[in-house]
């Protein structure tokens, strides 16, 4: 009984922080520095299954979490909360392409790099989760930078689809979206009280529209999961419903809660697999645009957020943005994603991988702040808050 409750500690612990995302990032990093031609052979294959299928149940359980925090007594309930969250991601992005443009600037390789500063505005949403959970636990923070990096990736996407096109944008992707909303309202006016058909039709037609109008469709259900009937109120990030609770987004979680780390580990075998050499000006561009621009420009801009008006989560004090700030500089995985979009197979194109892997040292920066700032897990037992 003894061993069990060790496993069991480490089975929930694994569960509550998404720990499959690092496992599987190690593991790809060490696949691709053992056998390059076969890494590279299965992450081409699974690709699409994992980024344009897989990650949409993923972002779509992150979105139920931050519906319930927009929720009647969540952590982002009020449109002053909401706001501060979306004017801290724009300022983020602003911060990391202004700092990515200023060191190139230093340089003569800017004609060649500059096509790339999309690149320092990504959050890899995985990842910067499992740091700030880690730090805070069950706290508004994590609701907070959560709605920022849904915004701001959402924005990332939306600008690397204008930029770089894989395909035509058709009028029938605005026609799709718009028929999956309409879905989704009908639904909801019929108190459809399973989650099944918001996620397989209005969903569906949203991950279409998104595929076929050039967006990336990993996007599909966070327009519709606002429209699946909710509790009504928060139980708290993440946390574990109580068994009375049936409604169809909290029954949505429970089904899908296991394979979504299947999703989280593949995502992170597929995409974390960068050769550990080519190190250049892209590599260090990157870098300092994620873990000095952008954290700058979001503390920037919740001070300016704050000078207008708007209001941080409850218990979120200044040393918290910092620290948040720095976890948020993360770009990793996405930032990857964003690079084979940006620049041809070469040279280039290594360099920037490699800064966004370095973006990972992000994590660390938070990790060393919260300790010396006495942040979350670090703070006094008696000075600890949590929402």
């Amino acid at each position: 009984m003894s061993a069990a409750t060790p496993l069991k500690r480490a089975g929930r612990f694994a569960i509550d922080y998404y720990a499959a995302l690092p496992v599987g990032v190690v593991a790809a990093l060490i696949w691709a520095q053992a056998d390059a031609e076969s890494y590279f052979r299965f992450s081409h294959a699974a690709s699409f299954a994992v980024n344009e299928v897989g990650m949409a149940l993923f972002l779509a359980v992150m979105t139920k979490e931050v519906v319930e925090a927009l929720s009647t007594g969540g952590a982002l309930h009020s449109w002053r909360r909401r706001s501060m969250a979306i004017v801290a991601a724009v300022g983020g992005m602003i911060g990391a392409a202004l700092t990515y443009f200023a060191y190139l600037e230093m340089g003569d390789e800017l004609s060649v790099l500059g096509p790339g500063w999309p690149v320092t505005t990504a959050v890899d949403l995985a990842f910067t989760y499992f740091v700030v959970k880690g730090i805070f636990g069950r706290h508004s923070a994590v609701s907070f930078v959560l709605l920022l990096a849904i915004v701001t990736d959402a924005i990332e996407f939306l600008i690397v689809a204008l930029r770089y096109p894989v395909a035509d944008v058709h009028v029938t992707g605005v026609i799709l979206m718009a028929a999956a909303v309409l879905v989704a309202i009908a639904l909801r006016k019929s108190r459809v009280r399973h989650a099944w058909p918001y996620i397989a039709i209005a969903g569906g037609l949203s991950w279409a529209a998104l595929f076929w109008g050039g967006l990336h469709p990993a996007f599909a259900l966070v327009p519709v999961m606002p429209f699946v009937p909710h509790a009504p109120h928060d139980y708290g990030f993440l946390a574990e419903a109580p068994p009375e609770a049936h409604d169809p987004l909290t029954e949505f979680e429970r089904k899908w809660r296991y394979a979504v780390h299947i999703v989280v580990f593949l995502f992170g075998l597929v995409n974390a697999g960068v050769l550990l050499q080519g190190f250049g000006t892209g590599s260090w561009a990157v870098l300092t645009a994620t873990l000095g621009g952008r954290p700058l420009g979001i503390v920037l801009a919740v001070a300016a957020g704050c000078a207008a008006g708007l209001h941080l989560p409850a218990r979120i004090r200044w040393r918290d943005v910092v620290v948040i700030a720095f976890a948020a500089s993360i770009g990793f995985s996405f930032a990857l994603l964003v690079a084979t979009q940006a620049f041809g197979i070469g040279p280039v194109l290594v360099e920037v991988k490699i800064g966004a892997l370095l973006s990972l040292s992000g994590a660390v920066v938070a990790l060393i702040l919260a300790a010396v700032l006495k942040v979350g897990r670090f703070a006094p037992k008696n000075a600890q808050v949590h929402t």
